[in-house]
């Protein structure tokens, strides 16, 4: 295998430009509309919010208490998009979102790099009809960051490894995967480490070849590592002794050995996982497998393909074996697997037509479950709720009928048609989703919001609904609740209230609502809760004195 000389399907550069500029507004296209959903996107709305509220930009808070389970990048991130844009559905999406979108250029580039315009437009065709990668993509959550900056690091590492030994291609793209390493560490923390070395120890031990470890360029590459780094985790253990025991080892060594955050799934949970996102190109994925451990690699000596396959099964062993497991985790593997597909497909004339045909079949059939699904659960299908699902399934079938009907035709455009379908396929139903009863707070707000004041003191009562904070753009008094909450009332316990407590302050209180479950609302009347119920949506009630 040589490195590709370009040649192949072209597009103009301004129309390349403009197919992209196009495919990332409508990959944005439903930010500003969605609600936040609980708990997630409340949850990586609200630290953002309360670090520039607040101006600490050091210790992280959630609900005014400290909350050290995830490194600070995607926060501060946002929280500039916040001082610049104002606090807004899409300004708490922009960073996640966006580098979600930019995992397709990325797999484009390499892809292309190395195998031709067509191998990298069946990339991006791969990864983006996959129906995980475009929900988690879509949504305010670490992942996609995280898949990001693991996929540069290990492009980037690739690159360095097919270039002549010794180069200055080799040294600047050592330094770019250093560089995205230390991205992806204060994005997720030090999983990094186990992906990306773990890789390297691998793939090392099956070609018997040592090599890889002496272009490291460790001398420089360490040194910038640490640069980017480490300055926020020295800073935050000086200010918060507590913090490296309960990062380092609640939030990564117990989190992965034992079962104590109560995520516990079977062996295979992410084999089925890995399954729904391959579902559009599953019948590619074997023979993309074996080209990838088949690879007879460059002129360097370098096996891209096989260290891309090794990468992506480190990852899905390394979180089939840990104790808490949670969908989004295998994220990271999805742009590996797409280049493999797209490298393999390129040679297949009808993979673009199959592809976008299955995800816009497998789009009308969730439609037609997820209609079924509302109507049972909720009694009724809500309103709101079957417009949005009809522009998905349309929208699917769009994709799939334009790729049919143009591709393969000689231009990249119908790859592009039809991920700018599938985008808006899975935002629609993503927002049909969020239009449920119960989905996010903002629904519970939007007809009460008129009578919180500033001066209304808020007490949330035996839960923690996350999306109430970054729409009330306020704290709340928790009350008998621990929960995600634990570590920061743990360190600031006088920031919580018990029930004897919480009933002395309400019933002296001239203006305050508490938010509570429903189901929990009689025994509070009958410890002597007083108030008129103001709002509610099923999960939440929420009550207001006078």
């Amino acid at each position: 295998m040589t490195m590709a000389d370009g040649q192949g399907l072209r597009e103009p550069r301004r129309s390349g430009l403009l197919l992209w500029l196009v495919l990332g507004a409508v990959w944005l296209g439903t930010a500003p509309w969605r609600p936040l959903l609980d708990p997630d996107e409340g949850r990586y709305a609200e630290i953002p919010r309360e670090m520039l509220a607040q101006g600490d930009w050091v210790t992280p808070r959630l609900n005014g208490l400290k909350y050290f389970e995830k490194p600070p990048l995607q926060y501060w991130a946002t929280a500039a998009t916040y001082s610049l844009f104002g606090i807004r559905e899409w300004t708490a999406r922009l960073w996640s979102v966006g580098l979600g979108f930019l995992c397709l250029p990325l797999v484009f580039g390499w892809t292309a790099r190395l195998q031709g315009r067509e191998a990298g437009a069946a990339a991006v065709l791969a990864l983006g009809v996959s129906p995980y990668f475009e929900i988690i993509g879509h949504l305010n959550l670490l992942d996609a960051g995280f898949a990001f900056w693991m996929a540069g690091t290990v492009y980037a590492f690739t690159l360095a490894q097919s270039a002549v030994p010794g180069s200055e291609a080799e040294r600047r793209w050592m330094l770019i995967a250093w560089v995205g390493a230390a991205f992806a560490v204060l994005t997720k923390g030090i999983v990094v480490g186990v992906l990306a070395g773990g890789s390297l120890v691998a793939y090392s031990v099956l070609e018997r070849d040592a090599r890889p470890w002496r272009r490291l360029h460790a001398p420089w590459g360490l040194p910038l590592f640490l640069l980017v780094s480490a300055p926020w985790f020295l800073l935050v253990s000086a200010r918060n002794p507590s913090f490296a025991q309960f990062f380092f080892v609640h939030e990564h060594f117990a989190r992965f050995l034992t079962t104590v955050h109560q995520r516990t799934e079977p062996w295979w949970y992410f084999l089925v996982i890995l399954l729904v996102g391959a579902l559009p190109w599953l019948p590619m994925l074997p023979p993309a497998v074996r080209n990838g451990w088949l690879d007879s690699g460059l002129s360097s000596g370098f096996k891209p393909l096989k260290f891309l396959l090794i990468f992506a099964s480190i990852t899905l062993v390394f979180f089939s074996l840990s104790g808490s497991k949670l969908a989004p985790y295998i994220l990271p593997m999805m742009p590996a697997l797409a280049s493999l597909v797209g490298i393999c497909a390129a040679r297949r004339a009808h993979f673009v037509r199959h592809a976008a045909a299955l995800a816009g079949v497998l789009m009308l059939v969730l439609s037609v479950a997820f209609i079924v699904y509302a109507t049972r659960r909720h009694g009724t299908l809500p309103p709101a709720v079957l417009p949005w699902i009809l522009a998905g399934a349309a929208a699917g079938v769009a994709g799939a009928i334009a790729a049919w009907r143009y591709a393969p035709g000689g231009s990249l455009r119908p790859v592009w048609i039809a991920v700018a379908c599938s985008a808006l396929a899975w935002q629609g139903a993503l927002c049909a989703f969020a239009e449920l009863p119960g989905r996010s707070a903002r629904q519970l707000l939007l007809p009460i919001q008129s009578l919180i004041h500033p001066e209304t003191q808020l007490f949330t009562i035996g839960q923690y609904r996350e999306t109430l904070s970054p729409y009330l753009k306020r704290t709340l008094t928790p009350v008998d609740f621990r929960g995600e909450l634990e570590f920061g009332l743990r360190e600031e316990p006088q920031k919580g209230l018990t029930g004897e407590q919480f009933l002395a302050r309400w019933n002296t209180a001239a203006d305050a609502v508490a938010f509570l479950d429903p189901r929990a609302l009689p025994a509070w009347r009958e410890r002597g809760l007083t108030g008129r119920i103001i709002g509610t949506d099923g999960n939440t009630v929420a009550v207001s004195r006078p």
